[in-house]
């Protein structure tokens, strides 16, 4: 049984499946994967709950399985959020130095950072993240901590991710529905992206696709710091769909069709072969034509890589990827989904697996659990910043006190 005190939990509410991942905070800072639960989900449409009473069965099946791998008793989870409402963009905020020797303090840095979330959004948005990218101090650029340095006046840039009010309270609405606590809301962009890459990763640049069952998020990073993130509320069960209607098949067998023979890319091997539909006999039926099928499949996929690109290269980020673009979700198990992302960017594409966290193999050497893994090292990020400060906050008291001691 582990402390409960150095659990932390990440829960995927997912188009295609529910996951929550249990993870054990050592006291050296190290993370290790200790449970994993998962359900299918049913109540769940393009990374939004439409089904309250379905998804809440699938989040109490998921989240007791996962206690029972762990040994554990989940009391709360940070708690992954998409959907096409959910929009990311990047905004400055300004303060002026007022202290007479202009020296910038702590104070400066947390007064600028709070006027850059202060955006005039719709009162039916909130916002999920702010996150800090640099500082700049008298129009000099590129600051990490302008903490101690000179200047009249200190701004910050930060990337503001934001969605829609109600549509995020409905899956926390759904977790607290089951007596559990939400700990903090997380991209799973993002959550993804903390999963699958190193430090030298984001420093050099990178993009991470996480192909979902009915959403496809992105994220850029360039020189260390998040540049910009997406959503297309456009995912695997749009492939599912494609092919039932494309080949006049039921949803149920369309699925199978894509898991069994599904490739992003037409090979003249697979030109004039077939594969023959079982009838409810079990002797076999109809025909498929394989060329077919993977022409439907890579149509729509490269479309969905396409309208990543557009959107990179509209937003000016589309050459901070220097090290590359890393695949996760789902939608990388697909066969040749990495060759037909390399035809689409022209830069190198590879698996994202995940880094610097130990544990389960059979979580995380799988792509689908990128999203819940990140929340939860998401979540350690969290539990060292808090101590960290209550650690700070101690050291102060304690001088304070030997001062008043000897006064």
């Amino acid at each position: 049984m582990f402390e409960s005190s150095s659990i932390l939990v990440g829960l995927e509410i997912g188009t295609s499946k529910v996951c929550a991942v249990v993870g054990d905070l050592g006291d050296d800072g190290a993370l290790n994967i200790v449970g994993l639960g998962q359900a299918r989900s049913r109540g769940v449409r393009k990374g939004e709950i439409v089904g309250t009473a379905q998804a809440e069965e699938d989040v109490r099946q998921a989240i007791a399985e996962a206690e029972q791998m762990a040994d554990v008793e989940i009391r709360s989870v940070y708690l992954g959020v998409t959907g096409g409402h959910v929009r990311g963009f990047n905004n400055r905020g300004v303060h002026p130095v007022v202290s007479a020797d202009r020296e910038i303090s702590e104070e400066d840095v947390q007064d600028v950072i709070k006027n850059a979330k202060a955006i005039n959004l719709s009162p039916q948005n909130h916002v999920i993240h702010a996150i800090r990218q640099h500082f700049l101090v008298d129009g000099q650029d590129g600051i990490l901590n302008p903490v101690g340095l000179l200047g009249a006046r200190v701004e910050v840039d930060v990337h503001v991710i934001h969605g829609n009010f109600n549509r995020l309270q409905n899956a926390i609405r759904t977790v607290k529905g089951l007596q559990l606590e939400v700990d903090d809301i997380v991209f799973t962009g993002l959550a993804s992206s903390l999963a699958v890459l190193s430090n030298e990763q984001k420093e050099l640049g990178a993009l991470v696709i996480d192909l979902g069952g009915g959403t496809t998020e992105y994220i850029v990073y360039g020189n260390g710091i998040v540049k910009h993130t997406g959503v297309l509320a456009v995912g695997g069960d749009h492939l599912t769909n494609d092919l039932s209607y494309g080949l006049k098949v039921s949803l149920g067998r369309a699925e199978k069709l894509k898991i069994d023979h599904g490739c992003a890319l037409v090979e003249e091997a697979v030109k004039g072969q077939t594969t023959a539909l079982a009838n409810e006999a079990g002797r076999p039926g109809k025909l498929i034509n394989l060329e077919h099928l993977r022409r439907i499949m890579s149509l729509r996929l490269e479309e969905i890589l396409q309208l990543v690109k557009q959107d990179l290269v509209r937003s000016g980020v589309f050459d901070y990827p220097r090290a590359g673009v890393f695949l996760c979700g789902g939608g990388a198990r697909i066969s040749k989904i990495e060759e037909l992302a390399r035809r689409v960017f022209q830069i190198p594409v590879s698996p994202g697996r995940t880094s610097s966290i130990s544990g389960l193999t059979s979580a995380l050497d799988q792509p689908e659990f990128a999203a819940p893994i990140g929340l939860v090292k998401f979540g350690s990020f969290q539990q060292r910043r808090r101590s960290r400060k209550h650690s700070f906050t101690g050291r102060v008291r304690d001088r304070l006190g030997q001062l008043f001691k000897w006064a």
